[in-house]
């Protein structure tokens, strides 16, 4: 080919952004639909949740989401595509910090996935990491403490145990959020969750408080 031609292009959508509002549903209750999605990219989430005691309700392009009742225990790998996505590990991990019984995940991509698990303990979880096994036991609440988003998907899930925390929860460090997610605080918001932006005059970066 000498030289390239025009065309059409439709972006897919985001999984692991609407992975992380299934995940936040599923820590905090009540119930979300979700749209524009392609439902069968999320079968692994979806799964996982599932088998967590929540309720996921496929139509078209997109999934209804509902948990009304206790969370339970539930291992998880994280794997290549189609298996459990690393980009979704700690905000499952944030799920099951609310879950009843022991679960373990297990991060089978990257090392050092874990620095989020200092920030659960502020929180109240009980998590214990060993090199790529996280174990975690799970607790009846959270409660809101100081914690940082020490990566991107660690931040989304910051927001993820702050919404199903009591109290107030500030997450420091949000940059890393605003690199994934558009508009999170606005869309949380519609959603009813008490949620807000602030900026600290001593500070270098903006707040989230959940």
């Amino acid at each position: 080919m000498e030289r390239l031609k025009g065309g059409s292009y439709s972006i897919i959508p985001d999984q692991i952004e609407a992975g992380t509002y299934m995940a936040a549903v599923a820590a905090a209750g009540g119930e979300v639909r979700i749209n524009n999605i392609i439902p069968k990219h999320m079968d692994c989430i979806t799964a996982k949740l599932v088998e967590m005691g929540v309720q996921v309700e496929e139509d078209g392009d997109s999934l209804t989401v509902r948990r009304t009742g206790k969370l339970t225990r539930a291992n998880v790998k994280t794997m290549p595509y189609p298996g459990f996505p690393t980009d979704m590990q700690p905000q499952i991990a944030a799920v099951l910090c609310l879950a009843e019984g022991t679960s373990i995940l297990n991060e089978g991509i990257w090392d050092n996935r874990y620095r989020f698990a200092d920030e659960f303990r502020r929180m109240g979880a009980k998590i214990q990491v060993d090199g790529k096994i996280a174990v975690i036991e799970g607790v009846s609440q959270l409660t809101g403490a100081p914690v940082r988003a020490c990566d991107l998907r660690a931040g989304a899930a910051m927001i993820v145990a702050g919404l199903a925390a009591h109290g107030t929860t500030e997450v420091d460090q949000v940059y890393y959020i605003e690199r994934g997610y558009e508009d999170i605080v606005e869309k949380l918001s519609k959603l009813g969750a008490d949620i807000q932006c602030k900026v600290i005059p001593d500070k270098d970066w903006r707040n989230n408080v959940v």
